[in-house]
C-alpha cells in the first residue's frame, strides 16, 4: 500500500519504509612539498610532492598560483594547464588513484623572468593542503667545499664522506716496460678530458665539463688504493664501478669530490656513468683525483665501434629499476631510473661499442605525450651539445661517426588521442604528418653520418598499432628512394612485463629489448 503527501500543489508518492543515503564525501587532507631542481635564463624545472593525508581518492586536482607571474609551458605525470600563472594539474588516466597516505610527483617547465618566488599555497580536490615544504637547488659551476653522504650499492653498512679538493693537481702517468725494467713518466693531463675517455655529448670548460642527456659516462685508470670523482650536481644520479664491477651509486651528490678507497695499491679501472634524465639543470665532473701516493694514469682508448640511440623514455631508462607501476612509495622516478642499464647501453657495452643516448621522455617526432607543447621538440634539441640550455651549442661531431643509428620515436606521437586544439584536424592527417617528417629527420642523419650508417627504425604496438603501421611505411618507402641501409625493428612481440614506473620496460624487458635487437644487428650489414 502506497502512502501520498500534498506538497503545494503537487502530489508526492513514497514508498514505504524508503530511505536515501547519500554518499559520503572523502575527507581532503594533503601536504604538498615544492622545489626547483634547476634554472637557466628566463626559465626553470620545478617538481611536487603531493601526499594524500586525508582519505583515499580516485582521482585528484592540484591547483596553485605563482606570485611572480610565472608560468608552466609543459608539464609529465599530470594533465597541466600552461601559459597562466594561476595553475591547474590533474592526474593522469594512470596515477588517479591515490591512497591514503600515497603520493604522486608532477613535474613542470616552467618560464618567467625576474624574481621566482615559491608558491605559498597549494589546494587538492579544492582544499587548501598544509605542512608541506620547499627547496630550491641552484646548478654552478663552482666547487665550494662541502661534504656529501653516498649510498652504496655493494657496502650497504659504509657509507664514505671527503671533504672536496679544492686545489687540485693532476697528472697522467705512463708506463713503458722493457726487458727487465719498467719507466715511468708523468707528464700533466690536458683538463678532465685529458684524464678520462667519454663518447658523451659534453661541453669541456678545461677545468671541468658539463652535460646534460642521459646515460652520459666517463672512463679512466688509476694506480692506487683508491681515486676521488670531482662532482657538482644535485639533480642526477650516478653508478660508480670499479675495475668492472659495481661500486657505489651516488644520489643527487651535490658539490663534492666521491672518494673510491679500500682497494689494493696497483692499477685499476673507473667508472662513472649518469643514470638519470635532468634536461634542464646542468651537470659537471670535475675529473680525477689521486690518492697520496698514487697516481691518474693515461685514459682508456676510444672504441672503433660507435652506435647512437635517439629516443624517448623508453631509450632512457625512465623508472626501469622499479618493480611495480606505481613507483611513489619508492622515491619516484629517478631513484628507479638507471639510464647505463636500458636496451642501449646493455647492447652497445655486449658489442664492445661506444654509445650515446639521445632520449627525452615525454617526446615524440612531431607529437609529445597528451598533445603537450610540441614546440618543445626532439628535433630542435637533437644537434645540442647541452639539449635546451640557453648557452648550448650544436654538437661537434668529430671523432663521432656511428656505424649503427637506432630511433625510437612515436609512442608518444600515437598513445594518446588528439586533443580539439592541435593542429592535426584527424588522425590520418598526423600520421601523414609524422611520416614526412621522420623521412625529413632520416635525411638529416644520413647528411650528418653519411651513406654507410646503417639506420634502425623501431617501433612497437605498445599505445597504437598505428606507431607499427607508419613506422612499416617509412622504412618501405625509404628502401624504395634507394637507400638500403636503413632497417625495421619491431619488438612488439617481444613478451615484455612492463613493470616499470608508469608501465615503462623493466629491467628484466631491458634484457629482452637488448636479446631482441641484438639479433637483428647480427643480419644488419654493418662495416666495423
Amino acid at each position: 500500500m502506497k502512502r501520498s503527501v500534498l506538497v503545494g500543489a503537487g502530489l508526492l508518492t513514497l514508498a514505504p519504509f524508503l530511505t536515501v543515503v547519500q554518499p559520503a564525501q572523502a575527507a581532503v587532507s594533503c601536504a604538498v612539498t615544492y622545489a626547483v631542481a634547476g634554472s637557466w635564463q628566463n626559465g626553470f624545472q620545478g617538481g611536487l610532492t603531493v601526499k594524500n593525508t586525508g582519505d583515499a581518492l580516485s582521482a585528484w586536482t592540484l591547483t596553485f598560483s605563482f606570485p611572480n607571474g610565472q608560468t608552466v609551458s609543459q608539464g609529465w605525470s599530470g594533465v597541466w594547464s600552461t601559459g597562466s600563472s594561476s595553475v591547474t594539474v590533474k592526474n593522469e588516466a594512470w596515477n588517479g588513484s591515490l591512497p591514503s597516505g600515497g603520493t604522486v610527483t608532477p613535474g613542470f617547465i616552467g618560464t618567467g623572468s625576474g624574481a621566482n618566488s615559491t608558491p605559498t599555497s597549494f589546494a587538492l580536490n579544492g582544499v587548501t593542503c598544509g605542512g608541506g615544504s620547499s627547496s630550491t637547488t641552484t646548478t654552478t659551476t663552482t666547487r665550494p667545499t662541502s661534504t656529501t653522504t653516498i649510498t652504496s650499492t655493494t657496502r650497504p653498512t659504509t657509507t664514505t664522506t671527503r671533504p672536496v679538493t679544492t686545489t687540485t693537481t693532476r697528472t697522467t702517468t705512463s708506463t713503458t716496460t722493457t726487458t727487465g725494467t719498467t719507466t715511468t713518466s708523468t707528464t700533466p693531463a690536458t683538463g678532465v678530458l685529458g684524464q678520462v675517455h667519454t663518447a658523451g655529448r659534453v661541453a669541456d670548460n678545461g677545468s671541468s665539463v658539463q652535460y646534460t642527456w642521459p646515460g652520459v659516462y666517463f672512463e679512466g685508470r688509476f694506480r692506487g688504493t683508491g681515486v676521488g670523482l670531482v662532482l657538482n650536481d644535485s639533480s642526477n644520479d650516478y653508478d660508480v664501478m670499479v675495475d668492472g664491477a659495481a661500486y657505489a651509486t651516488l644520489r643527487a651528490p651535490g658539490s663534492t669530490t666521491y672518494w673510491v678507497s679500500g682497494l689494493s695499491n696497483a692499477e685499476h679501472t673507473v667508472r662513472l656513468a649518469k643514470r638519470t634524465e635532468n634536461h634542464w639543470g646542468v651537470a659537471n665532473f670535475g675529473g680525477l683525483v689521486p690518492v697520496s701516493g698514487g697516481a691518474i694514469l693515461s685514459k682508456p682508448a676510444a672504441r672503433s665501434r660507435q652506435i647512437e640511440f635517439i629516443g624517448d623514455s623508453f631509450t632512457a631508462g625512465y623508472g626501469n629499476r622499479s618493480t611495480s607501476h606505481e613507483c611513489s612509495a619508492t622515491g619516484g622516478i629517478n631513484p628507479n631510473s638507471d639510464a647505463d642499464q636500458t636496451f642501449g647501453a646493455l647492447t652497445a657495452r655486449g658489442l664492445n661499442a661506444d654509445y650515446q643516448l639521445i632520449a627525452w621522455s615525454g617526446l615524440g617526432m612531431v607529437r609529445n605525450y597528451g598533445g603537450q607543447n610540441t614546440d618543445a621538440s626532439i628535433r630542435a634539441y637533437y644537434p645540442q651539445t647541452l639539449g635546451p640550455l640557453y648557452n648550448s651549442t650544436v654538437w661537434n661531431t668529430s671523432g663521432w661517426k656511428p656505424q649503427l643509428v637506432v630511433v625510437g620515436l612515436g609512442i608518444n606521437d600515437f598513445s594518446t588521442a588528439l586533443n580539439s586544439n592541435e593542429k592535426w584536424a584527424s588522425q590520418a592527417a598526423l600520421v601523414a604528418d609524422w611520416k614526412s617528417t621522420y623521412q625529413g629527420f632520416l635525411d638529416t642523419l644520413r647528411s650528418r653520418y653519411g651513406s654507410n650508417t646503417v639506420i634502425v627504425v623501431s617501433t612497437t604496438s605498445y599505445g597504437s598499432s598505428t606507431f607499427v603501421s607508419a613506422a612499416t611505411q617509412v622504412v618501405a618507402d625509404r628502401k624504395a628512394a634507394g637507400d638500403s641501409r636503413v632497417a625495421l625493428w619491431d619488438y612488439s612481440n617481444a613478451g615484455l612485463d612492463f613493470l616499470g614506473c608508469d608501465w615503462h620496460p623493466s629491467a628484466k624487458d631491458e634484457v629482452l629489448l637488448s636479446g631482441s635487437l641484438n639479433s637483428l644487428i647480427s643480419t644488419l650489414p654493418l662495416s666495423w
